[in-house]
């Protein structure tokens, strides 16, 4: 199993990181909308920037491996704030499940947090570079 880690890892950064780029990339294109769609549910519009930023920019940081705990922490709780803000409606069905996948997704953060990228990212790589001893004896384990 130990050699399934580093693709296992890759693959679930990108399953992680796709819906937030998708995501924060179809924002731009639906800008006033989501404007309208934010201050319906009582947050300002003028933070739009700042959400397309951390899911678009968390998202590639993520799939990318890089920064990954910072981002993974940015992201774990634009999450929880989601479920929060915009579906605390739990006796409607459709935001009860939305409510419980934001945190499902959350969780998956918190991992990527406490854990890392793993040893396909650009996180591994630059610590490889500043660590270039510790590197080669764990290779030979």
């Amino acid at each position: 199993m130990i050699k399934l880690q580093a693709p296992l890892s890759l693959v679930a950064r990108l399953l992680l990181a796709f819906i937030f780029i998708v995501e924060g990339w179809s924002k731009i294109g639906y800008y006033e909308g989501t404007v309208q769609y934010m201050e319906n549910h009582g947050v300002p519009g003028v933070l739009l920037p700042l959400v397309i930023l951390t899911e678009l920019g968390g998202g590639l940081l993520i799939a990318c491996g890089f920064q990954t705990r910072l981002a993974a922490l940015a992201l774990g709780g634009f999450c929880v704030l989601t479920a929060i803000l915009f579906h605390r409606n739990v006796e409607d069905i459709g935001e009860f499940i939305h409510f419980n996948k934001d945190l499902a997704i959350a969780g998956g953060f918190l991992l990527l947090a406490a854990f890392g990228a793993g040893s396909w990212s650009i996180d591994a790589l630059q610590s490889r570079a500043r660590h270039p001893q510790a590197s080669s004896e764990i290779r030979t384990l």
